[in-house]
């Protein structure tokens, strides 16, 4: 089932997932396609962004669309230019990657299975908007993304991973600009449920 943003310019809560879950983003290079292009977005397509963590196969985000750009668009956008981006280096026969042949196999096999207009299909389609309406909600997501690396056992406080904006709550600097919802953020008592 696809689920529709509803609103375009409201808080939004999104997940946007690789096919077959697949760890894509424990390679430095892929994960810096999508940072450069989150940063692309904030600056050129007023993407604003509250809180973000890429995860091996996936991303979830928290944000608005701070133009006249639907979030919608935005988000079409940003997935059909890393999914070129990574299939480019994918097919750089110069560039380093063991998967090389797995992974192109694997994104031809699912654009032919769910029919799309590409060669390869990197993203899953949709990403499971939730509108984010209430404070209650709101503590409950930004925790939520967060955490996503600690529930994982990546690491074992959420500000020590990189790709992730819980060190722009913590120490106010991080990979990537973040709208800090502050008022929200020491309502919730995270540093100490994070054992920050």
């Amino acid at each position: 089932m696809r689920y529709k943003i509803l609103d375009q310019h409201g808080l939004n809560f999104l997940t946007l997932t690789v096919v077959e879950w697949i760890d894509l983003f424990t390679r430095k290079a892929f994960a810096d396609i999508v940072i450069e292009s989150l940063r692309y977005c904030q600056k050129s397509k007023g993407l604003e962004i509250y809180a973000f963590v890429l995860m091996p196969s996936h991303m979830h985000l928290i944000v608005r669309a701070g133009s006249e750009d639907e979030l919608s668009s935005i988000l079409q956008s940003f997935k059909s230019f890393t999914a070129s981006n990574i299939i480019a280096y994918l097919k750089d026969t110069t560039q380093p990657e063991s998967r090389r042949e797995w992974l192109l196999n694997h994104f031809e096999f699912n654009a032919r299975k769910n029919k799309t207009n590409s060669q390869h299909q990197v993203w899953q389609r949709g990403n499971h908007p939730i509108i984010l309406f209430s404070p209650h909600v709101i503590r409950q997501k930004l925790e939520y993304v967060h955490l996503n690396p600690v529930e994982a056992g990546i690491v074992a406080f959420a500000e020590h991973y990189l790709l992730c904006s819980a060190s722009n709550y913590v120490t106010g600097k991080g990979i990537l600009y973040v709208v800090v919802m502050d008022d929200l953020w020491n309502d919730i008592g995270y540093v100490q449920t994070a054992g920050i």
